[in-house]
């Protein structure tokens, strides 16, 4: 196997460098774009000719999601609530002090949905005595559901393998397109983050008991825990709430299943910690859909029995997406108790049912609907008398926010300053605390004017020694590091480090490949690396050795010269499509391929075709 000769390295020297073969890779990059506006042409020409089955369902679904788009042209106020109805009813064995069965209800000034007869909006006035906030229906469809023209998780799921496509064009950014498409559907995306994401919750009624099927279930949750090592507190929590007391009943070492059955039987809900550890097909959706978001995604399992609640009221620090799998499941929403409380850094306490006001949103999940809302919104969630229920919290964008940005970048930024600008070096006035201070914060003075302004200015000239670049880089890096290890299908593994190679085989070595000048290369996934210039040193941090345990390895990477930093580059402007390694913008072809092959013993790269065997003589 060939190794990466490690040499010094500076960032000037980088920057030189990248002078140097500015000429060169512009060259480079036409030739490419000319080679990926024909393949571009031919691809149309044979879809025009034949479209696949996969076209056919992307047509359908666009031409669905269409028909019942529904474009609201008033803004919603912040924190309202978004609903989709799939047209029945919910009811829920949970009774009001009058006796009457709770309803899906939304407590509202307005509501706006579709009627099947119309196709048109239609606006509904509640009568209220005082001033609230509005909570708006973004759609209310009955019959037959969008999801009727969606795959399944299960079929969605597996196309991510790549057996359905042809890997060498596989774009790991449309596929995570796609599953967040199908997640929130019949809402598009653009719509979602345009008018909800951070804003106001959002209900997906369906009516399809089976649109989440196969991510999870109780059945497979039973055999993770007669197969694997699963620890209390780390894996597993068993808790009950009660009388306004959420209590945790963990004994100390391994969840055996007839353990944690036998709390289930008492009354505790079950929270599996980590299920993309366990789950291939939740570790699948986790690793794609953290792609997508540019953060991390993680996933908690729910598992509440009949006639109970395992939670008190609480808010979280993740914008969370709940997918129902079995059962049902009473969610009752509240808005942010004051803006302070708005889009949190951190969960907060337990809350009484006293301190958190009257729900915004009070539903029923069944199998198949979807329940998003924002960091800040106070929830709680029981079972009716009749059901279990199970279902799936996904989570991302905790702590990826632009304060977090701002924390990577002003210390950096305030470094450089000192270094660089004598301004920040002189002294303060010997006299500055005879004016500033607490003391004198009310007191007004020429003194305490010009010391104020030269804060301010200084303040203001920060940012022109800010690599807000740098400060972006290091932010990816830790989605990097949080990220779980893509899933390597069979096709994947045959291309690379993963499946090809030597082999022990009768006896003897076999197979052994190398990578060649004409080998057709391309980065196994878009997200999978982050090029990051720290420590006078140029460095490919990537998540291929990360393991399906949040944080169990240090952060993996890669030293490189600063001459092979533009072909990394190179690699990553040019995914998804395939580039030879002689293309490579780098002087001579034995760089070029000792860079393959070092991103290909690493697992960051695959080829077009597998490598050959070389057999000697």
């Amino acid at each position: 196997m060939m190794k990466i000769e490690k040499k010094s390295s500076t960032l000037s020297a980088f920057a030189v460098h990248k002078s140097k073969q500015k000429e060169k890779n512009e060259v480079n990059l036409s030739k490419r774009s000319s080679r990926v506006q024909k393949k571009k042409e031919e691809k149309k020409l044979k879809a025009s000719q034949k479209q696949s089955p996969l076209l056919r369902e992307e047509a359908s679904i666009k031409s669905s999601l269409q028909k019942v788009s529904v474009h609201v042209k008033n803004r919603t106020p912040q924190n309202a609530t978004a609903t989709m109805n799939g047209g029945e009813k919910l009811n829920s064995s949970k009774r009001q002090k009058d006796g009457s069965t709770k309803k899906s209800k939304c407590h509202a000034a307005e509501k706006l949905c579709v009627t099947p007869e119309t196709d048109q909006v239609e606006t509904k006035q509640k009568k209220s005595t005082h001033k609230k906030k509005t909570v708006k229906t973004v759609a209310e469809l009955h019959g037959k559901s969008i999801a009727d023209d969606l795959t399944s998780s299960s079929m969605l799921l597996s196309e991510l393998d790549g057996s359905s496509v042809e890997q060498h064009t596989s774009d790991s950014e449309v596929q995570a397109a796609k599953i967040f498409e199908w997640l929130i559907a019949p809402v598009k995306p653009r719509k979602f983050f345009s008018e909800l994401w951070e804003k106001k919750p959002l209900l997906v009624k369906r009516n399809q008991p089976h649109y989440y099927e196969g991510c999870f279930s109780t059945a497979e949750f039973d055999e993770i825990l007669r197969t694997n090592n699963l620890q209390f507190t780390v894996n597993v929590d068993v808790v009950s709430y009660a009388d306004d007391k959420r209590e945790t009943h963990n004994p100390v070492g391994r969840a055996h299943a007839p353990i944690v059955w036998d709390y289930y039987q008492n009354g505790c809900s079950v929270r599996l910690l980590n299920p993309q550890t366990f789950s291939t097909n939740m570790w699948r959706l986790n690793s794609t859909l953290t792609e997508y978001f540019g953060s991390f995604v993680g996933a908690n399992v729910y598992l509440t029995p009949a006639g109970s609640q395992g939670f008190a009221p609480h808010w979280d620090d993740i914008e969370a997406f709940v997918i129902q799998l079995e059962g049902k499941k009473h969610w009752r929403l509240y808005n942010p108790r004051c803006e302070e409380e708005a889009l949190p850094r951190f969960s907060s306490p337990n809350f009484k049912q006293a301190e958190i006001g009257e729900p915004i949103l009070d539903t029923v999940l069944e199998p198949g609907d979807l329940l998003y809302f924002p960091r800040g919104i106070i929830h709680q969630a029981d079972t009716p008398a009749e059901s279990h229920s199970l279902h799936v919290t996904l989570s991302t964008c905790q702590r990826n926010t632009w304060g977090d940005l701002l924390q990577k970048l002003v210390p950096q930024a305030l470094q450089t300053a000192f270094e660089e600008d004598i301004e920040y070096r002189k002294a303060l006035p010997r006299d500055y605390m005879n004016y500033m201070g607490v003391v004198w914060s009310d007191k007004e003075s020429s003194e305490r004017k010009a010391f104020m302004n030269k804060v301010h200015q200084l303040v203001g000239r920060l940012f022109h020694h800010a690599s807000v670049d740098g400060a972006a880089d290091q932010m990816s890096k830790g989605v990097i590091q949080d990220s779980l290890p893509p899933v390597i299908s069979e096709a994947e593994a045959s291309r690379s480090i993963f499946g090809n190679g030597e082999r022990w085989e009768n006896g003897a070595v076999t197979n052994r490949v190398e990578m060649e000048p004409d080998s057709n290369i391309k980065l196994l996934r878009k997200g999978i690396i982050r090029l990051v210039m720290e420590e006078d040193q140029i460095r490919i941090y990537h998540c291929i050795e990360n393991t399906r345990v949040y944080h169990e390895v240090e952060p993996r990477f890669l030293d490189i010269d600063s001459r092979m930093a533009p072909a990394v580059e190179y690699l990553i402007e040019s995914y998804p499509e395939t580039v030879l390694v002689d293309s490579l913008p780098l002087e001579g072809v034995e760089d070029k391929v000792t860079l393959a092959t070092a991103l290909y013993e690493k697992g960051i790269i695959v080829t077009m075709e597998p490598l050959k065997p070389i057999f000697d003589d």
